[in-house]
């Protein structure tokens, strides 16, 4: 499913690209990204909802 800010196939693709640029699998890429993005929400404060 795509719209204008959201597109499946350009996310599966990132993805793909980060995977290669690491040298890993892609499910390895996502558990090292998803890693990532909780160690930056823990520095941001935690906060579910953020001002803008």
């Amino acid at each position: 499913m795509c719209g204008p800010h959201f597109c499946s196939m350009k996310i599966t693709q990132d993805v793909r690209d980060y995977a290669a640029k690491l040298g890993v699998h892609e499910d390895a890429a996502i558990a090292k990204g998803m890693e990532a993005k909780a160690v930056e929400f823990v520095q941001r404060g935690a906060e579910i909802y953020s001002k803008a």
